[in-house]
């Protein structure tokens, strides 16, 4: 596998994505070679062509299904689902794998659920707990397949959750919960981008591989999301709670609800000098970004 160097090639698959576009602006920044792709990931022979015409050092997996608006889409849609999250993403890291190339696979911590031994404030989960959640299809898909693509031995696999940036985009987390009629208030583990995004470069560019819980340290509810958004961001902002129980009547597929471990990440980052802030610190100076760029 290439490992850190100055003759890095860049190939971002599920180019059109939101997670994508951030990736692309941020190489680009640091002026590393970036290319984009929406060659879809189950068609074999059209992997492999894209592949041997970019010939990249590292690919950067973006693509994905997560249903429109929202996950309920993947009750719908399994076979559609199972193409793309699982017959896809396995493809592609197999391809990538045959030609000697890294493949980073933005994946999602939204594998597990808090249970006996994770109570809401105890210990996380690491990346060596067996998935517990299985309450929508496209969760029990990705822990399916997680378990099979960690013996890629050119693979990382960085578990994301709830990720948020520095605007308002449909796609982030806060833009979600600050448009729902009701939230539930849960402390969850979140993925902040500004702070995260630059560490799948780093550890891409190293050449690590293996299953990582990609979030911010700790965990943060929906309510202090929310208090802080609006002593921020929307002074005038106001929300209602409602309980897991009424949540479940309104939605098709259930929510993951879980603090993930980051002493692993932590670890490995500390070696390049790289640090992320806690996630009530993290979404303080997000919100503070956003305000400063005049975001409401």
């Amino acid at each position: 596998m290439a490992t850190n160097g100055t003759n890095h090639r860049f190939l971002i698959w599920g180019g059109k994505g939101w997670v994508a576009g951030h990736l692309e602006v941020l190489l680009r920044s640091q002026g590393k070679e970036v290319f984009t792709t929406t060659v879809r990931m189950e068609d074999r022979e059209a992997v492999k062509a894209e592949l041997d015409k970019i010939k990249p050092t590292h690919v950067l997996n973006c693509a994905g299904c997560t249903g429109r608006p929202n996950v309920d889409w993947c009750e719908d849609h399994k076979e559609e689902t199972m193409r793309s999250n699982v017959v896809g993403t396995l493809n592609l890291t197999d391809c990538c794998y045959l030609s000697g190339i890294h493949c980073t696979v933005f994946a999602t911590g939204c594998i597990y659920h808090y249970n006996d031994s994770h109570p809401i404030g105890g210990p996380g989960f690491k990346e060596t707990d067996p998935a517990n959640f299985t309450g929508s299809f496209y969760s029990e898909t990705k822990g399916h397949v997680e378990e099979i693509m960690k013996y890629y031995t050119n693979c990382l696999i960085l578990r994301l959750r709830m990720p948020v940036s520095d605007d308002l985009h449909p796609r982030n987390f806060v833009t979600k919960i600050s448009k729902y009629e009701r939230v539930v208030d849960i402390p969850n583990s979140n993925t902040i981008l500004t702070d995260l995004l630059p560490a799948s470069v780093l550890m891409a560019e190293h050449g690590d591989t293996g299953v990582y819980n990609f979030t911010n340290p700790g965990a943060i509810s929906h309510n202090e999301v929310l208090s802080l958004f609006k002593e921020i961001v929307r002074p005038d902002f106001t929300w209602k709670n409602f309980t897991v129980e009424e949540q479940s009547k309104v939605i098709k597929a259930g929510r993951s609800n879980c603090l993930l471990d980051t002493t692993k990440l932590e670890s490995k980052l500390k070696e390049y000098g790289y640090t992320v802030p806690e996630i009530h610190v993290a979404y303080r100076q997000c919100f503070e970004r956003m305000k400063a760029a005049g975001v409401k």
